[in-house]
């Protein structure tokens, strides 16, 4: 059943092939007996043809690129604000805190893992954060 199948695709693959054999003898034939007008015809089709995919080419690589700048921009943005997030964090972090990091970072270790302590682990924590935060909220 399958090897009639494969005859069956087989047989529709030769009838294309003799098509495309038919089509281009009858398009060589036409060729050779039409004027030299008729050749430069269509030359220019094919010139005008060439040029119309050329401007759309150009259309769409220049959408394409306004879309990238826009990305471009955007992530750009986006690094700026990360960064300053990054160092207000740095700014806010307790020194034993960074060097916890400075040692994960070193080691290959994940410092969003849960071998960071919490923010406040202890009361200890809780003296060191609660002073800072009264002297920025008084001078404020």
């Amino acid at each position: 059943m399958r090897e009639k199948g494969l005859a069956r695709a087989g047989g529709a693959q030769g009838r294309d092939a003799m098509a495309v054999k038919l089509l281009f003898w009858e398009l060589e034939k036409h060729l050779k007996s039409s004027s030299g007008a008729s050749v430069v015809a269509i030359d220019n089709k094919i010139e005008q043809a060439m040029d119309l995919v050329k401007s759309h080419l150009m259309y769409a690589v220049r959408e394409e690129v306004e879309v990238l700048k826009e990305q471009i921009k955007e992530l750009m943005e986006r690094n700026t604000q990360l960064e300053q997030e990054n160092n207000l964090l740095k700014n806010l972090a307790s020194p034993e805190q960074m060097a916890q990091f400075q040692a994960q970072v070193q080691t290959g270790g994940s410092p969003t893992g849960t071998a960071l302590p919490p923010q406040v682990p202890s009361s200890v924590g809780t003296a060191q954060a609660l002073p800072s935060a009264q002297n920025s909220g008084s001078s404020a």
